[in-house]
């Protein structure tokens, strides 16, 4: 059992102070990565008992804090948990003994489990508990997120090149960090620091590196968030090896201290270095090694080196070990004070005269001049900060020059400033006297020319007493300072010819006269003594010539150009020379000119070519005439033929000038030609099928550019099979203006189009709604647009892509009819309804039309009855109609939509004439890309066959066959009676006839029945004209709705006979068209008519019927008479009342007539029809 109950700091026992145990272990909270290795530190003091004692290492995990876990200890092997047990059998997890008293915790691979608060305990080897016996602290194992990575690769470099190395590291750890970078070369199991950014952001030059640091040649940069660059400039051999960066991510511990969480490096990048030749040997030449004084020396130092162009090297020239002059890498010189003046006097120069070889030249050589010679050359390193470094120096053997005085006894030397000078330099002639009698002589010197054809002249003399006196012919020349003569010494006499002319050339002669007193005072010449220096005076037009050059005869636009006008022979910058560049454009046949450097060091500019002073600069060599031509951002209008002219030009002494030459060089032709495209456009093809009213995606990509500068124009064409070329449909300028082609405005597109560009040179074109007639081969012509140098756009390139072949097909009709058959009979005027179903339809947002048409069997081809437009309008029938029921059947048609997809026709009030075969046609209707609507489908549906049914006819009159007797002027009825009708709507046409038997002419015995109309009225109640023998005689009766009597007035012999009663029912139709139904024929009254003259016995007696009516049926027949005339009266009455006819007109009928009646008379009652009886 473990005892940790906590004690006092300080017991005092019996006046004695004892120790107390103290446990302490690592500050915390600690911060470590996943796989580090991490140890914790634990002590003890205060203990008694043995030195060595023990730990034991606990650990409460943070989803169980109270429950403690036990990890090792260094006295009991089985102390670990089983979660631990491995670990620490394996020797992941163990206990370091630093001493008796103190011990360190290894676990060598941090896991995340391993996040929790440490324990730290002492088992008690005290007599007593006191103190404290353990101590906790807290570790926390984060992600390691350190990353460094280098891409791996081989370089081959060669000595002096530069070494860049690019090293990425990045962390994401949520507590505060530090990292450090590290560079390293490896060289087999060598490992050499080069340079180091510490956590500290100090850098830090490992030992091998750090002078290089020092001079720059090393550098760590850091360049973004997350990259490093090491940069070694001027590579060595000793660079060569695998370089590769390290990093390493610092945490600040709770003591203040920095720990490195974790360490990486990146992959290596071996680096061959090359040892370049470096040698070089240096010659020093001459002529010869035997002077005379005044002679010209010329001594060469040549360097033997490879790769001179890339290397600098410094030349310094001695003298018996005294430096002359010294030249720097740039090749200025450097002389000391004694060798400066002679420089400047032009006797002696020091000057690189090729790549390798430098001179030291003396043009006069002196008596001091013999001695040594030598050339230094010393090979120069430039730093990244532009200073030069020394590393190697040679000199060859010296080169021994003896200089020999003049073997001459002549007392007078004459010497010249160059035996041969250019004309216009100055002639500069020195007169030595070197033997003297004293000074008590004087002198006289005279100047004299002995030119080219042997002419002796004076130039200038001073005579003994100082006085100058020019020569005839140099009076106007010496008056304007032209001819000098200066004694510049006792002995020296110098004569000086300023802007010397080729008349100048010849021989000069000093003469010397030595003047003396004689006793008598006068001057006595003591004698005379002469010497003479020629001189050659080179014409200026010597050799001139005018060379035009440029290395670069073709230039691109935006690039530079250099024109070198080179003037021939070498004139020193004093020579007046005027230069003049002209320039005749391409296309143009006339030269202007473009600038002109004066002869005074002016610049003019030609009035014709202003555009070229922005963009040209003129300059005019310091040490010779050469003028060039440097033009920058090339275009179009700088192309052409150059050519300068060069003019030579003398100043005079009276400062008047003369043009000596003028010379014209060649031509040199500029081509300014356009960057070669570097234009690429996806070729590849691609198919697309796509329904109609769907989008056509098309693309463009541009692969590749000549200029990040580059803006494009995007030409979109479509080619079908039915064109010979391709249409365009849309441009797009460089400026991202919009234009439709012709085929856009033709096909109506301008509103289904769409363009994007992105910015990685695609650019998408859309066609929105595309229809059939969109089908065809896509692609696009891609021109690149450059920005001239004059600011104008040009095209450089144009590429067409791969073809995008597109389908555009129709929705597969799904339109469905309901097919299914009927047959309908109704009876007149009843309703026809046929129905039109559509089961299915290809689109929820297409339209339908529908007719509907009939067959009737009177008719041999279908008829349209009905159309309803896709827009819901209807038309009525064809554009002609066969009928005028036909016309009228717009009235009775109607049309429902009970439901979506149902449509029914209605017909009102049907009739005979709608009977047939009825059916209806759709006509599915789809909206197309142009916003019209085509028909896509068509549907007939089942046939509905109606049949429309008259009413059946129900006509039957009174078919009583009846004897009617009459005295002649008397008057006879004739009854026709409807016993039943078809229909209570149904009206009739009368028509009564007489029948007469007509015998045939032939006189076979054959006879004709004929029928003669005597009396008709039609079911409009319209009277048919009467026969001439029946007018005015006849009476007409309706006496009810189904009874109607016709009366014969004045009856005649000739008016015996048969009649009948012909009887047509008409019913109106739907329409209100009155047709007729039947017809039918009543039973026959046969009419007798008596003469006056005849007697009542004879009459009866030859009448069996009248003879029976008479005396066996008269009371019977009254009777029943009165009663039918009581009962016509009563009904008569009734009628009268409803004889209006419908609607308010009347019926034509005519009114019951007066009866006269008697009783007790014999003969009939005569019904009588007079005027105005018809109401």
């Amino acid at each position: 059992m473990r005892y940790r109950a906590s004690a006092p700091l300080f017991l005092l026992l019996l006046g004695i102070t004892s120790a107390q145990r103290l446990v302490t272990v690592q500050n915390g909270l600690l911060y470590r990565t996943e796989g580090s290795h991490i140890t914790i530190w634990c002590k003890v003091s205060g203990y008694q008992g043995p030195l060595e004692q023990n730990f034991r290492w606990s650990i409460y995990l943070p989803s169980a804090p109270k429950r403690e876990v036990q990890i090792i200890s260094t006295g009991e092997s089985n102390f670990a948990y089983a979660v631990y047990s491995q670990r620490v059998q394996s020797g992941e997890i163990y206990v370091e003994r630093i001493k008796g008293d103190y011990v360190l915790l290894h676990i060598t691979n941090l896991q995340d489990r391993d996040t929790g608060e440490y324990e730290c305990h002492t088992p008690n080897t005290d007599e007593r508990y006191f103190g404290s016996y353990s101590a906790k602290m807290n570790l926390t194992v984060i992600t390691d997120t350190l990353k460094v990575t280098s891409p791996p690769q081989t370089l081959n470099k060669v000595e002096g090149d530069t070494l860049e190395l690019k090293c990425e590291v990045s962390k994401n750890t949520a507590q505060h960090t530090h990292q450090s970078i590290s560079w390293y070369r490896q060289k087999g199991n060598q490992v050499t620091e080069v340079i180091s950014l510490t956590r500290n952001f100090v850098l830090h030059p490992g030992s091998a590196y750090a002078q290089r640091q020092a001079s720059g040649d090393v550098r760590l940069d850091k360049i973004g968030e997350t990259s490093f660059k090491l940069t070694v400039y001027n590579l060595q051999a000793s660079d060569q090896g695998e370089f590769y960066c390290e990093a390493a991510e610092w945490i600040q511990d709770p003591d203040e201290t920095w720990f490195s969480m974790t360490k990486k490096r990146s992959d290596g990048t071996v680096v061959n270095v090359q040892a370049a030749d470096k040698e070089f040997n240096v010659r020093l030449e001459t002529e010869k090694r035997s002077y005379t004084v005044g002679e010209p020396m010329e001594l060469r130092c040549i360097i033997d080196a490879q790769n001179v162009l890339d290397r600098y090297f410094s030349v310094s020239w001695a003298f018996n070990s005294s430096l002359i002059a010294s030249l720097s890498p740039n090749v200025v010189p450097t002389l000391s004070s004694e060798f400066a003046q002679r420089d400047a006097r032009g006797q002696l120069k020091v000057a690189k005269e090729s790549d390798n070889t430098f001179v030291l030249k003396v043009f006069r050589l002196r008596l001091e001049d013999s001695g040594k010679y030598n050339c230094r050359v010393t090979e120069r390193e430039k730093s990244v900060t532009g200073e030069f470094i020394d590393k190697e120096s040679k000199r060859p053997k010296n080169i021994p020059i003896m200089v020999l005085p003049l073997k001459s006894s002549i007392g007078v030397e004459v010497t010249s400033n160059a035996s041969t000078v250019l004309e216009g330099e100055s002639l500069r002639f020195s007169c030595s006297v070197r033997s003297l009698i004293g000074p008590q002589s004087r002198l006289s010197i005279t100047w004299q020319l002995l030119d080219r054809q042997n002419r002796r002249s004076d130039v200038i003399w001073l005579d003994r007493d100082g006085t100058l006196q020019p020569g005839t012919s140099y009076r106007e020349r010496s008056r304007f300072g032209g001819v000098q003569m200066e004694q510049v010494q006792p002995d020296l006499f110098t004569l000086e010819l300023f802007s010397s002319q080729k008349s100048d050339e010849g021989q000069y002669e000093c003469r010397v006269v030595e003047w003396t007193h004689n006793l008598d005072g006068e001057w006595q010449m003591l004698g005379e003594k002469s010497a003479h220096a020629t001189v050659f005076v080179t014409a200026l037009d010597t050799g001139f010539a005018v060379t035009a050059i440029s290395r670069t005869p073709g230039v691109i636009y935006n690039d530079s150009f250099d024109l070198q006008c080179i003037l021939k022979p070498h004139y020193p910058s004093w020579v007046p020379v005027s230069v003049m560049w002209r320039f005749q454009p391409t296309g143009s046949a006339e030269f202007r000119d473009l600038v002109t450097f004066t002869r005074d060091g002016g610049i003019q500019w030609g009035d014709r070519y202003a555009n070229f002073r922005t963009r040209t600069a003129v300059e005019k060599a310091e040490s010779s005439n050469n003028v060039r031509l440097s033009i920058s951002r090339a275009s179009d209008s700088e192309a052409g033929k150059y050519q300068c002219v060069a003019e030579l030009w003398r100043r005079n002494y009276n400062n008047s000038w003369n043009r000596l030459a003028e010379q014209t060089s060649n031509l040199l032709e500029i081509r300014v030609q356009r960057p070669v495209t570097k234009l690429q456009v996806s070729k590849s093809k691609r198919s697309v099928t796509i329904v109609e009213n769907g989008v056509i995606p098309l693309s463009c990509q541009v692969k590749a550019q000549t200029s990040q500068d580059s803006h494009f124009a995007v030409l979109w064409y479509v080619h079908r099979s039915s064109d010979a070329d391709g249409k365009l449909i849309l441009k797009t300028a460089p400026s991202a203006a919009f234009e439709f082609g012709t085929y856009a405005e033709e096909e109506g597109l301008r509103g289904r189009l769409q363009f994007e560009r992105s910015p990685a040179g695609l650019f998408n074109l859309t066609v929105q709604k595309a229809g059939v007639s969109d089908s065809g081969s896509y692609y696009c012509h891609v021109e690149e647009w450059l920005l001239s140098p004059n600011s104008a756009w040009y095209k450089l390139a144009e590429e067409v892509s791969g073809l995008t072949e597109v389908t555009v097909k129709e929705p597969d009709a799904n339109l469905q009819v309901n097919q299914q058959q009927k047959n309908l009979t109704i009876s007149e005027s009843e309703w026809v309804t046929v129905d039109c179903s559509i089961t299915n339809r290809t689109s929820t947002d297409s339209q339908v039309s529908v007719e509907w048409y009939v067959w009737k069997a009177s008719h041999p081809e279908k008829q349209r009855i009905l159309h309803l437009t896709r827009d819901g309008t209807l038309q009525y029938g064809d554009k002609e109609e066969g009928d005028v029921g036909e016309q009228q059947r717009p009235r009775r048609m109607q049309l429902e939509t009970s439901s979506p997809g149902l449509y029914r026709l209605l017909i009102q009030r049907a009739e005979v004439l709608d009977s047939g075969a009825y059916d209806c046609s759709v006509q599915e209707w789809l909206l197309n890309s142009q916003n019209k609507w085509y028909k896509h489908a068509e549907e007939v549906s089942g046939l509905t066959r109606v049949t429309v049914l008259q009413p059946e006819a129900a006509l039957r009159l009174d078919l009583t066959a009846l004897n009617v007797t009459v005295l002649e002027k008397g008057h006879f009825q004739l009854d026709c009676n409807v016993l039943s009708r078809s229909s209570p709507l149904s009206r009739f046409s009368l028509t009564w006839f007489m029948l007469r038997t007509k015998i045939g002419v032939a006189g076979d015995g054959s006879s004709e029945v004929e029928k003669e109309p005597v009396f008709s009225i039609g079911h409009d109640s319209v009277f048919e004209p009467e026969p001439v023998r029946w007018d005015g005689r006849l009476r007409f009766r309706r006496v009810s709705a189904v009874l109607f009597r016709l009366s014969v007035q004045e009856a005649s012999t000739t008016d015996a006979g048969n009649y009948t009663c012909r009887v047509e029912e008409w019913l109106p139709n739907p329409r209100g068209l009155w047709y007729k139904l039947t017809e039918e024929e009543s039973g026959m009254t046969v009419v007798n008519v008596l003469h006056a003259g005849s007697t009542l016995q004879s009459v009866i007696c030859s009448n069996d019927a009248l003879f029976y009516f008479i005396f066996f049926y008269p009371f019977p027949i009254f009777g029943i008479l009165i009663i039918c005339i009581l009962l016509v009266r009563f009904k008569t009455r009734q009628s009268s009342k409803n004889s209006e006819g419908k609607n308010g007109v009347p019926l034509l009928w005519i009114k019951e007539p007066h009866l006269n009646y008697s009783p007790t008379c014999l003969e009939p009652p005569v019904l009588s029809i007079h005027p105005g009886t018809i109401d």
